[in-house]
């Protein structure tokens, strides 16, 4: 019996050259695919990471603006002046400290700033007089930060690479006009902030308008 040449079937070389095309096909759709998810997930990160730095300053700015002339005692019963920094280290009296809850205490905060491992962290106690025990409260603003530098504006418009600073009569300054800090972050570089203290904010933008924050 004779069969129809409609009823011929597919041979083995056409299956193989219609699955190579296929799966041509495939792994072309598959590489578009992957190059979208990895923009994706890349531009997400950097969203995030922005993110954490614009929360990051947000929180510096708001500290070191509101530092105010409040020397502490530490936990060893130590005087410590309202603002000690220098190096990869910032420690301040803050004030309006807000408290919605109504507690019984102080609107002054005392906060610290530092970079340890690669991250930059905020400290702050509930009390300002410390105790032995008393325990600070931490939190990792930042992640990938290789390098932190801290310079502060003095009252002659001068920066200064530590703080407290002694003046002509060998009196200890307690407060500068501004801080400087700039941070080495992973994949950004170096991101330069200055923030100026309330009481000298008028003294700063003369000095920045008149050059003062020239390297």
């Amino acid at each position: 019996m004779k069969r129809s040449r409609y009823s011929r079937g597919f041979t083995l070389i056409e299956l193989l050259v219609a699955l190579l095309i296929f799966a041509i096909f495939a792994a072309i759709a598959y590489g578009g695919l992957d190059q979208v998810l990895t923009a994706k997930a890349r531009t997400t990160r950097e969203a995030e990471r922005l993110s954490d730095l614009q929360t990051a300053y947000t929180w510096i700015a708001r500290d070191i603006e509101q530092a105010v002339d409040r020397p502490i005692r530490d936990a060893y019963g130590d005087p410590a002046e309202a603002l000690i920094g220098g190096g990869t280290s910032l420690e301040l009296t803050r004030a309006g400290w807000r408290n919605p809850a109504g507690l019984t205490r102080s609107h002054l905060q005392r906060v610290a700033y530092a970079l340890e491992d690669g991250q930059l962290r905020r400290r702050y106690w509930r009390i300002l007089d410390r105790a032995p025990d008393s325990e600070a409260h931490e939190t990792v603003l930042l992640e990938g930060v290789q390098e932190m530098e801290l310079r502060f504006l003095d009252e002659q418009g001068q920066w200064q690479p530590a703080w407290p600073v002694t003046n002509a009569a060998g009196n200890v300054v307690p407060m500068p006009r501004a801080v400087e800090m700039s941070l080495e972050i992973d994949g950004w570089g170096r991101i330069t902030r200055l923030f100026p203290i309330a009481d000298g904010a008028d003294f700063v933008t003369t000095q920045v308008q008149g050059g003062a924050t020239a390297n």
